[in-house]
């Protein structure tokens, strides 16, 4: 492991150097995680771009860890030089090779942003088209890669829009409540939008319906479905 570093109360940036390179994966895909010898791995999209992996020689991953510092199946707090095992890549939920679409509409809660950035920086690297990205976290400290992403924004990189759900004070700048119809609506100007959600079960229910009720064809909208 290279380092460990907060993203939020709750989560932290690992940075893992595969013991061989390259490590061949696609924006979106994730691998299991844990210590040497865990009987049980567990389960986390990688966060980088694999243009990002290629020329820093690192993976990085985004994890949830609680109020100890455990993670992943109760395994023991990370820290800098720790060994870990590593198995993938694996999983469907990527972005396309050579996408017809020019629009592309990202939904992300909470930890459900690290295969989507993965995908925008990828994107990013590769056309020039639109992305828009609506990041829903609980409270306003909630948001991973929040400096990053703005910074993108400020730069016409991105079309970002923050909700936070609850704990707001009165200097956030960004929306309240839920993922909303309404939020989606001002988001897609375009049917042959390709949509691409991630994050809590509920959120991942009712998203795509949305997505569909506002014209959204449904091999438009991609579900990650672990």
């Amino acid at each position: 492991m290279i380092s460990v570093r907060r993203a939020t109360p709750s989560t932290r940036i690992v940075r893992l150097r595969p013991e061989r390179l390259p490590f061949n994966y696609r924006p979106g895909q994730g691998a299991e995680l844990g210590p040497p010898g865990a009987s049980d791995l567990s389960p986390y999209s990688i966060a980088s771009a694999p243009e990002d992996a290629a020329a820093e020689g690192y993976l990085e991953f985004l994890i949830k860890v609680d109020a100890q510092e455990r993670w992943g199946e109760g395994f023991d707090p990370l820290h800098r030089g720790q060994r870990l095992r590593m198995r993938g890549p694996f999983g469907r939920f990527v972005f396309p090779d050579r996408p017809v679409e020019k629009r592309f509409l990202f939904i992300a809660g909470g930890t459900g942003i690290a295969p989507l950035r993965a995908m925008v920086r990828h994107a990013r690297a590769r056309t020039d088209s639109s992305f828009r990205l609506l990041y829903s976290a609980r409270t306003p400290d909630d948001f991973a890669y929040r400096r990053e992403l703005c910074g993108m924004a400020r730069r016409g990189e991105l079309q970002l829009t923050l909700t936070a759900t609850r704990g707001v004070h009165k200097g956030w700048r960004g929306e309240r409540g839920r993922i909303s119809a309404a939020q989606l609506a001002a988001l897609i100007d375009d049917p042959a939008t390709l949509c691409f959600v991630c994050g809590p079960a509920a959120m991942v229910d009712e998203v795509p319906q949305m997505l569909s009720d506002l014209g959204i064809d449904r091999p438009r909208i991609n579900v990650e479905e672990w």
